[in-house]
């Protein structure tokens, strides 16, 4: 036998049916359940954080040493060109090329036969001048001649010496001497040739001493001076020679912002020779014994430079106040101690407080 329900009440059961079914769905999806894997692990504890492995250095005192490398020149500590104060024919050459020779040696001499006629002619009127005037001072002390008679003979006399005196500085200017000691280079004359003031016979060069010419960067031109030292090789050389530094230039180069400095070498066995380019070592500064750690280590936020030191296990800034700063290593003025553990790797990755381990 079947009962039946009427409509109304068989609505009613179909709604409250849909909302019973709505309500179980939703407790599924948004009241958490359990997982079996979270479980299992206590929802208290975290996890270990894990150690930065970096390498260190421990703080000891070092030598320190800012040298700089740079290209120069070898230059003549003397070279000029030598030619001849007059006009006048060759008559005799007296050096060999490549010669070595001394100051005031006789090198090569124009024909002087006219300046010599009038030299001897001089001379023999000088012998009867002289002979004049000895006569009108005995006279003289005698009242025998008046005394301008006499300043007359005395006069002559000056005024002849003065012409021998002029015409031996024209025979002078007709011999060619080596005015320092050096190297004399090629011959461009010969003998008989007529020549000017203005051709060269040859060029001489002093090699005993050499100069090397250099340049250096701005920054170091408070630091060099007088009797700086310096060491340089020179090309397909690789021997090891030492300079002084004599002068420097009145200001820097606007240019190149560059200083020239010149040192000088004593070259007395002649083995370099001028216009060989070298390589200049130069030591700007250097200090015995100082802190630095490697340029690594540190780091430079807001215009403050800082080093993590190793402390326990963990890593703690210190502020530090640089100086001078190589190709590697930075002095440290401040901040850190000898003995000190500095860490040198990983610095863009460390924090205060975080946990390291040092790897050497």
């Amino acid at each position: 036998m079947s009962i039946k329900l009427p409509k109304g009440a068989m609505r009613w059961s179909i709604v409250g049916l849909v909302i019973i079914a709505g309500a179980y769905f939703g407790y599924q999806t948004f009241v958490p359940q359990e997982n079996e894997e979270l479980s299992a692990t206590p929802t208290n504890v975290s996890k270990p954080k894990k150690e930065l492995v970096v390498r260190s250095m421990i703080v000891t005192p070092r030598e320190l040493t800012d040298a700089i490398t740079i290209s120069g020149t070898l230059l003549p500590e003397e070279e000029t060109n030598l030619a001849f104060e007059t006009s006048g024919k060759i008559t005799e050459i007296y050096f060999k090329e490549g010669q070595r020779v001394s100051k005031g040696q006789l090198l090569a001499k124009l024909n002087d036969a006219t300046l010599q006629a009038n030299l001897k002619r001089l001379k023999a009127q000088q012998q009867l001048t002289e002979d004049r005037l000895r006569r009108q001072r005995v006279l003289l002390e005698k009242e025998a001649v008046s005394r301008e008679a006499f300043q007359e003979a005395e006069v002559a006399l000056m005024t002849l010496m003065a012409e021998i005196e002029h015409v031996e500085a024209q025979i002078k200017q007709t011999e060619l001497r080596a005015p320092f000691d050096g190297t004399l280079g090629l011959r461009q004359v010969s003998v008989g040739e007529f020549v000017n003031t203005s051709q060269a016979v040859t060029n001489i060069t002093a090699v005993n001493r050499l100069k090397i010419e250099f340049a250096i960067p701005e920054r170091y031109a408070n630091q060099l001076g007088a009797g700086k030292k310096l060491t340089f090789t020179c090309e397909g050389d690789n021997l090891k020679r030492s300079a002084e530094v004599y002068a420097t230039d009145t200001h820097v180069d606007t240019d190149t912002r560059t200083l020239k400095v010149r040192a000088i070498y004593e070259n007395p066995s002649g083995t370099l020779v001028p216009g060989r380019y070298v390589q200049v070592t130069l030591t700007a500064q250097h200090f015995a014994e100082t802190l630095a750690v490697p340029s690594e280590a540190i780091i430079s936020e807001m215009g403050i430079d800082k080093v993590f030191l190793y402390d326990n296990g963990v890593a703690r800034p210190v502020q530090i106040q640089k100086g001078l700063r190589t190709a590697s290593d930075v002095q440290v003025l401040s901040g850190i101690e000898v003995g000190d553990t500095v860490i040198t790797s990983g610095t863009m990755q460390l924090r205060t407080g975080m946990k390291v381990k040092l790897s050497n």
